[in-house]
């Protein structure tokens, strides 16, 4: 079984909590490697209906352990927030099966707040974010300037570099935002409150995972959003703030060098999107909202109504192009179920130019989608288990898409629940 990274191939919320809950029971550790709590796997299993925003959602599974590495902007306020909803509905969660990068950064309460300041200040320019702290956070740790959990274990050097930081981020508050400052007394109290209650679950995670590869357990890397919102390679500049995609997983697990055998892009089979940047095959009014109830697009972190759009090969094609995905997991099929005729973007128009390839993301604001339209199967398919089950009309939609991004599709979702998948091999 090896090494596995599970990926959204689009702009997330592809659904890639959903299948990394069903494939936990082949993998002994599963490992989340970059992002933070800005956005939410949708996890339906025995235990109820949950929306993860940082622990891995492999926590749900007896046996399995749980990582946040180094990459990961770790907010532990929110984090044992988070603990606690999961223990109250009977899950474990113990030093056992989950384990904290020891250098992995904290995601601190200035972040959060210059996060809104900065959205507020933005005004209709903004880049729609979640507000949770994610942009302040990676730019201060490449500016070399947060604490690593790490440094809770030498409680006297943590003091005097929270001392430092907190004069140099109350400078900032204070005099870019004119807001009020927080003073190093309040959070050297939130460090201790929160920063104790997290001090049992750290450990060097890159050792852990090297013993681990040399015992022959199978590694999962859970990602969070897609593609399309990676730093480098999404939608430049309405993309995350870290680094999305499969190479970097060994890097944020905290031993990079792991190699990651199996990649697993994640699919809906529509387009959905929150928050702001170019989505050239988006819907609106009546057609949006239809589409938009029947699959539930919601935000799982700001609720906020997702935008939602006919499949896009275009961007699929690339996105799973970056991924390196070597295989396809299909999720929402269900949903296209009441579609007479489905349309799906196959190439943009740009500048009066056709193009097949994703361009430059200063050229989508300018791309028209081209679209074929394919028959509906117009039933209930969420109740199919089987390939061959499924109305030809389903299985020419997912084949078309197959052909389309030149990678197998292996898995396709029919439902929220576990055991609503159909298995393709």
């Amino acid at each position: 079984m090896g090494t596995c990274a599970v990926v959204g191939v689009n702009w997330g919320d592809e659904g890639k909590g959903r299948m990394v809950d069903l494939i936990t029971e082949d993998y002994d550790v599963v490992v989340r490697y970059q992002g933070g709590g800005n956005a939410g796997h949708t996890v339906v299993n025995d235990h109820g209906k949950f929306a993860l925003h940082l622990l891995p959602s492999g926590i749900f599974r007896d046996g399995v352990v749980n990582v946040l590495g180094n990459g990961v902007a770790l907010d532990p306020e929110n984090l044992l927030k988070e603990i606690g909803e999961l223990r109250s509905k009977g899950v474990t969660i113990t030093p056992s099966n989950l384990r904290i990068s020891e250098r992995a950064s904290l995601l601190m309460p200035w972040h959060r707040k210059l996060d809104e300041l900065e959205e507020n200040r933005l005004g209709d320019h903004r880049f729609g974010s979640t507000k949770q702290g994610i942009a302040p956070f990676y730019s201060d740790k490449y500016q070399k300037k947060t604490i690593l959990a790490g440094e809770l274990l030498y409680p006297e050097k943590l003091k005097e570099h929270l001392k430092s930081l907190s004069e140099w981020k109350d400078l900032i508050l204070k005099g870019v935002y004119g807001a009020e400052p927080y003073g190093t007394e309040q959070v050297e109290e939130w460090v201790d409150l929160y920063g104790g209650a997290i001090r049992p679950f750290l450990c060097d995670t890159g050792e852990y995972l090297k013993n681990a590869c040399e015992k022959g357990k199978n590694i999962l890397f859970e990602a969070q959003l897609g593609a399309l919102r990676d730093l480098d390679y999404g939608i430049y500049p309405f993309t995350t703030s870290s680094n999305t995609l499969a190479s970097y997983a060994p890097i944020g697990s905290g031993c990079p060098s792991i190699p990651v055998e199996r990649v697993i892009g994640v699919v809906k089979a529509y387009s959905t999107c929150v928050g702001e940047g170019p989505f050239v095959t988006e819907m609106r009014g009546e057609e949006a909202e239809e589409l938009r109830e029947k699959g539930a697009e919601y935000g799982a972190k700001t609720g906020r109504p997702r935008r939602v759009g006919a499949l896009d090969l275009v961007a699929t094609r690339y996105g799973a192009e970056v991924q390196n995905a070597s295989e396809i997991a299909l999720t929402k099929l269900d949903v296209l179920s009441y579609m007479e005729c489905i349309p799906v973007c196959t190439a943009y128009l740009v500048n009066g130019i056709l193009t097949e390839r994703f361009p430059f993301p200063d050229s989508l604001d300018a791309a028209e989608p081209v679209y074929e339209y394919l028959e509906g199967w117009m039933c209930d398919i969420s109740g199919v288990r089987r390939w061959e089950d499924l109305p030809r009309q389903a299985r020419d939609y997912v084949r078309f898409l197959e052909d389309a991004v030149r990678c197998p599709v292996t898995y396709v979702s029919v439902g929220p629940e576990r055991d609503s998948i159909i298995f393709r091999r």
